[in-house]
């Protein structure tokens, strides 16, 4: 079994858990707006150089409303809601919310792909979202649910639609055209924020504005890069796929090295069950894809 597709997962994984704590930590200087707008600015900046460097060519005319709406709903929409969302909650509890995506993305496949499910998807489903409930539930005070929760499950349920746009991109184009596109177009409408990226970059210290600069280098450009080279080169998608379930675990763990979070135990029990369901779905599901595909 080829190792380097597992070792470029794992990476991207390390990254993706960084970004967590890396938001949190930015918020004491930037607006969520503010840090959206130069983590993709640099993103782009990496992503559109490598294509050019490579002469890798643009998306045809016809297909960039599809870029465009990778770009808005699934990067525009879903960095406003993930951070505005992290600056609310314990980077943990974001993490689980956000880990549930999977979740989300099936039910879109099932409802606008036609994929069928069987007992134990479904089961698996159920299972998740009792775990969401569990997390969510360790953030309400005075009877109130935490808004951050539900800004977390609007990320969640919009990075699932972008994964759905993606599958219909990726009929057409490589893995680096579309997330290069797709980063670029999410710049361009989060160019809107550009009047707070100006009036804050100048008060903000130098380690804050190093810290976005790093989640658009290595949690967005390059990991996106790096998980489409393991997606593409690994013997099972299910295989890569799992790794993400280690991404909550890791950001509990570094948030609590490097700002001092506390995971609530109750958060940490509701993570698990998210992560438990979102196994047993996504195992059976593929089984039951693989069979279909057998019978045909």
């Amino acid at each position: 079994m080829k190792k380097t597709p597992y070792i470029a997962a794992s990476i991207t994984i390390i990254f993706w858990s960084s970004a967590f704590p890396a938001v949190k930590y930015c918020l004491d200087y930037y607006s969520p707006e503010a840090i959206m707008l130069l983590r993709f600015l640099v993103a782009s900046a990496v992503l559109l150089g490598y294509c050019a460097a490579k002469r890798i060519s643009p998306p045809r005319k016809r297909d960039l409303p599809l870029f465009a709406a990778a770009g808005f709903v699934g990067l525009f929409l879903y960095m406003w809601a993930f951070n505005t969302g992290t600056g609310m909650v314990p980077s943990g509890v974001s993490g689980f919310i956000i880990a549930s995506a999977p979740v989300f993305s099936l039910i879109f496949s099932i409802v606008f792909l036609k994929e069928r499910a069987g007992f134990f998807t479904w089961l698996g489903v159920i299972i998740s979202f009792t775990g969401i409930a569990v997390v969510a539930s360790t953030q309400i005070t005075e009877l109130q649910l935490n808004a951050g929760v539900w800004l977390l499950l609007g990320a969640a349920v919009c990075t699932s639609a972008f994964n759905i746009i993606q599958k219909r991109i990726l009929t057409i184009y490589t893995a680096i055209q579309s997330i290069a596109w797709s980063v670029a177009f999410a710049a361009l409408f989060m160019c809107v924020f550009m009047p707070k990226l100006i009036r804050e970059l100048p008060a903000a210290p130098i380690a804050a504005t190093g810290v976005i600069v790093y989640l658009g280098i290595f949690p967005a450009a390059l990991a996106y890069f790096l998980w489409g080279y393991a997606l593409s080169k690994a013997e099972k998608t299910i295989q890569v796929t799992s790794f993400l379930y280690l991404s909550p675990f890791l950001a509990s763990v570094m948030a609590f090295l490097w700002l001092g979070e506390e995971m609530p135990i109750l958060g940490l029990l509701g993570g698990v069950i998210i992560i438990a369901g979102m196994i047993i779905t996504s195992h059976k599901h593929e089984k039951k894809l693989n069979s279909v595909k057998t019978d045909k």
